[in-house]
């Protein structure tokens, strides 16, 4: 029996290191990419930006490793760091509004039992299946009468309503024994109190979660920029090379590698709070 658990084990780790290696593929030739020159990058992607015939090749080491690119990235091209700290800008309200708005509206989905609330929720739900595009006349509509098109409220307004941290909050919050809830009441804490110091702490796991898939959702979003926003300069970083030719290749590698970094970086730091947000999210009640 353990020899067949073992083999198994043994199976899935096999399987499992495979599709690892396949996902990581273009990770790998977005790096390598990056330290290739001019020349090297117009024969290999010829091919794909001239219509030549043939396929394009790759390397797993580019022949004549550069900086060049990075360099002319970072040093010579100012308007990189504009639309650098526009993301970050665009990024950091939307989680601080929906902090403001989404958090306190899940708490208030797990805890307090009033008539329609199920349905309401229901209505959450379904709003966060609609794409984007679905959405994207009438937010285009609304933005416009409220003068808000062609500025960053443009985007981040309507990713601050966003139903998808409710849920993902909602997921962690409704964890808490409500026994503990009510006996607070019954030492006389206010409802204020309760919400930051027992529903905060104790459903962290679902905040953490909504934070990073958010960072990641609208770190790369490129449909409400391109949809809201037509000054360049309000672009976020993800519109660097909205048309990228054979001559911007290598710029646009170090871009993406670049744009990857805090990307990877809150991934890795919620990890587990994120694991633990999903779990809580499917179960039922």
């Amino acid at each position: 029996m353990k020899l067949f658990e073992g083999i198994e084990k043994g199976f899935c780790n096999v399987i499992l290191g495979i599709l690892c290696v396949i996902i990581l593929i273009p990770v790998f030739l977005l790096i390598t990419g990056s330290f290739m020159d001019s020349y090297e990058l117009s024969d290999y992607l010829l091919p794909v930006f001239m219509g030549a015939g043939g396929m394009n090749g790759w390397r797993l080491m580019p022949d004549y490793p550069t900086f060049q690119n990075y360099k002319k990235l970072l040093f010579e091209t100012p308007q990189f760091f504009v639309l650098f700290w526009n993301s970050m800008k665009i990024v950091c309200c939307i989680l601080a509004g929906q902090l403001l708005v989404g958090v306190p509206g899940a708490w208030a989905f797990a805890v307090y039992r009033v008539r329609g609330a199920k349905s309401l929720f229901l209505l959450y739900e379904v709003l966060m299946l609609l794409p984007f595009q679905v959405m994207m006349m009438s937010n285009y509509l609304t933005l416009k009468r409220l003068s808000l098109l062609d500025s960053h409220a443009a985007v981040i307004l309507p990713a601050v309503f966003s139903a998808f941290p409710v849920f993902l909050s909602y997921g962690g919050f409704r964890r808490i024994p409500i026994q503990l809830v009510e006996a607070a009441r019954i030492d006389g804490a206010g409802e204020w109190a309760i919400f930051t110091k027992i529903g905060l702490p104790l459903g962290k796991s679902g905040l953490v979660s909504a934070l990073v898939l958010g960072f990641l959702e609208y770190w790369n979003m490129i449909e409400q920029p391109m949809a809201f926003l037509s000054d360049k300069t309000l672009w976020p970083l993800s519109m660097f090379f909205p048309k990228i030719t054979i001559n911007q290749a290598g710029a646009s590698f170090c871009a993406s590698v670049i744009m990857l970094i805090p990307a990877v970086f809150v991934f890795l730091a919620g990890q587990d709070a994120l694991e633990a947000g999903i779990i809580y999210s499917g179960l039922k009640e």
